[in-house]
């Protein structure tokens, strides 16, 4: 699922990071013990179900310690893996396989997890038999936003903004200045041709933000028969436009009773703050 990798940049930039925190002032005490010849091979092993995401990371990881090492993969981002089934291999000198070990499963572990979880809305969304697709937000954490991101995408889901310039996004605050109307005339006049998202609180913020033509809609902190209500009235007036999003306080024990209600996105924030992590491991196999 190579859609659902990060920019090799930022995979770069994040890594650098990383092993600065972990190398500096002096490099890897307790690895420089180990006699420089001493060769192994380890396994990256999983200890529950998941979905695996953050490969490049790892990968780079390895190899930014020592450019021999040999890394050898059975699964991609995207991919189910498995409790106790490696899906991944390592080869070559044990000093900086060791060096690299907590820099590799940290991203692995952060963004497997976003993965798994993204799957679950996913699949709970399926089960109910719903249409929704699952969206992420900017509640990333701060420098690691476009690992986050493709991690969503590893596990079924689509990314929200990016960033502020993606589009205007009128919120609350915003609304208390201009109101619906002239926030969405404004935008029009000094954003041409960009997407213009509207929060609602209701179905009096719905009816003007769709008469001051509105592309997207989010229906923020909305009960399940609200948003049908929207639904119903919104789609009588144009089937595809605007884009309907719930937002709000959606969990696991409430997806299932939005999945149906006809709208088009549901955007979680959980997904990137909240996320537990996939536990996996790095294990020395006996020579």
């Amino acid at each position: 699922m190579h859609d659902a990798h990060p920019p090799i940049i930022a995979v770069r930039e994040a890594v650098a990071r990383a092993l600065v925190e972990d190398l500096t002032p002096i490099g890897d005490l307790t690895s420089a013990l180990l006699p420089p010849a001493l060769t192994a091979t380890a396994a990256f092993v999983p200890r529950a179900d998941g979905v695996l995401a953050g490969r490049l990371c790892a990968h780079e990881a390895l190899r930014a310690l020592d450019p021999d090492l040999e890394v050898s993969w059975t699964a991609d981002d995207g991919d189910r893996v498995t409790a106790g089934k490696a899906f991944a291999q390592v080869e070559g000198p044990l000093a900086p396989i060791l060096t690299a070990e907590r820099t590799a499963l940290n991203f692995l572990c952060h963004l497997s997890g976003i993965a798994t979880l993204t799957a679950r809305f996913v699949d709970a969304i399926e089960e109910a038999g719903g249409s929704l697709r699952v969206w992420d937000t900017r509640k990333t954490t701060p420098g690691l936003r476009a690992l986050e991101k493709a991690a969503v995408r590893a596990g079924g889901g689509a990314n929200h903004r990016g960033n502020l310039s993606d589009w205007v996004l009128l919120k609350d605050n915003h609304l208390e200045l201009f109101g619906i109307t002239a926030a969405v005339s404004h935008a029009r006049i000094r954003w041409p041709g960009r997407t213009v998202h509207v929060e609602c609180q209701d179905l009096d913020d719905v009816r003007e933000a769709v008469e001051a033509g509105a592309d997207a809609l989010l229906l923020d902190n909305m009960a399940p028969d609200e948003v049908r209500a929207v639904v119903a009235e919104v789609r009588a007036r144009d089937p595809h436009r605007p884009l309907l999003e719930i937002s709000g306080t959606v969990s696991l024990e409430t997806i299932r009773s939005y999945a149906t209600t006809g709208a088009d996105m549901v955007s979680i924030g959980a997904l990137t703050h909240s996320a537990p992590v996939l536990d996996i491991g790095l294990d020395v196999l006996p020579a």
